[in-house]
């Protein structure tokens, strides 16, 4: 079972505005990308919905969001633009990303890893990735439920393949 997620954990001083800023400031593939901010903002969204059940950390769910595509070079295969995203968080100037170590290595494995396909058992890097691959109607795909890291990201899946993936799935 779960540990509840303490209050402290939930709360950040962050200024999303601006790290969105830097993340568009970065991006080279236009604001009309498919991987853009259109993107990272549905992912947010989808990431806070899926927080409420996972409880996890809602800071890293959405630094996530804005931050995972930001250093890809084309809409097209770039199976390295985890890796490039996550070695610049070291870069961030402190005042637009201050997190704690514990937040920073979470957020780093998380948007390092997330093009690999893989599921996590922890609640934040996994409610990262559903958050993401729940997605994936904007490029006409379904998301696949077995790919799905937490049971709330398996739900809304199933949810997508039964309503078609071009409607939102209730939780």
């Amino acid at each position: 079972r779960q540990k509840p997620v303490r209050e402290s954990r939930l709360r950040s001083e962050i200024d999303y505005d601006l790290v969105e800023a830097f993340a568009v400031s970065i991006f080279a593939c236009g604001p009309y990308s498919i991987h853009g901010p259109e993107h990272w903002r549905r992912v947010e969204e989808l990431g806070l919905e899926l927080a409420r059940h996972t409880r996890a950390d809602v800071t890293v769910v959405r630094l996530f969001a804005t931050l995972h595509d930001c250093c890809r070079q084309s809409d097209g295969r770039d199976r390295l633009h985890g890796p490039r995203a996550a070695d610049l968080l070291g870069s961030i100037p402190v005042d637009v990303l201050d997190l704690d170590r514990e937040r920073l290595a979470l957020l780093e494995h998380a948007i390092r890893h997330h093009t690999a396909g893989r599921i996590s058992t922890d609640r934040t890097i996994g409610t990262c990735w559903d958050a993401d691959r729940l997605d994936l109607g904007r490029v006409g795909m379904a998301p696949d439920e077995r790919l799905m890291s937490t049971k709330a990201g398996r739900k809304k899946a199933i949810g997508y393949q039964n309503c078609g993936a071009a409607r939102q799935a209730p939780l």
